[in-house]
């Protein structure tokens, strides 16, 4: 389980992103705080792995909790959720390290998105080992994920993540026929999860000729999902 410190002024906010953080598998929050003191306190006495920081906080900015969490020597990552926007306070944020930022107000559903692109990257990282540029291109990818689009009816949402790691764990394009052939669903299944992932800009299409002169499909995750 991914441990979160949930941060933010307002508790009813708090909450909210507490009951939101709860409803995606693979993570809990361990605890909230309401103000910069309490946060860092928290990371004192908690085992936290990842903070959900607001930046408007009563007694002090996320900004400079993410700065005392570097000084401090803590290794914990940072995402911020907040409603600054203004492009000082994004750029600042990146520079103390926070890997992802959410503007408020946002659904569950942009959250969500950002929790299961920073645990895909700590599933990524933790493998260790010695990276490629195709496996640095992903880890870097994992950064600025999306949410994945709601799928459309008759499209199981098990089958669409079985297709989507084949297609990110490849070393290369596929066809539908050796996507098939990894997953061990059907050529047929296959090309229609493709199209999907097409149009949602997920995957790219390129076209091999061969000898018959007809053009081969083939598909390659796009890095910047």
């Amino acid at each position: 389980m991914i441990d979160v410190l949930v941060v933010d002024d307002d508790a009813r906010v708090a909450d909210v992103n507490a009951a939101y953080v709860a409803k995606v598998p693979g993570f809990q929050v361990v605890g909230k705080a309401y103000s910069a003191a309490e946060a860092l306190a928290a990371v004192e006495e908690l085992d936290v792995d990842l903070v959900l920081l607001d930046h408007y906080l009563p007694d002090d900015t996320g900004l400079a909790v993410a700065r005392a969490l570097r000084e401090r020597g803590h290794h914990i990552d940072v995402i911020m959720v907040t409603a600054a926007r203004d492009v000082a306070t994004v750029q600042a944020a990146m520079r103390h390290g926070a890997l992802q930022y959410l503007v408020k107000p946002f659904s569950f559903a942009g959250l969500r998105g950002k929790l299961e692109a920073y645990a895909e990257l700590r599933r990524t990282l933790d493998g260790g080992g010695e990276a490629e540029q195709a496996e640095v291109d992903r880890i870097f990818g994992a950064l600025s994920a999306t949410p994945a689009p709601e799928l459309p009816k008759g499209h199981s949402p098990t089958t669409a993540d079985l297709v989507r790691k084949a297609m990110m764990s490849a070393d290369g394009p596929l066809s539908a026929q050796e996507l098939a052939d990894r997953t061990g669903i059907s050529r047929q299944t296959a090309q229609r999860y493709l199209k999907l992932l097409e149009r949602t800009g997920r995957v790219r299409l390129s076209l091999r000729y061969g000898d018959t002169g007809r053009p081969e499909h083939r598909y390659a995750w796009a890095a910047s999902h």
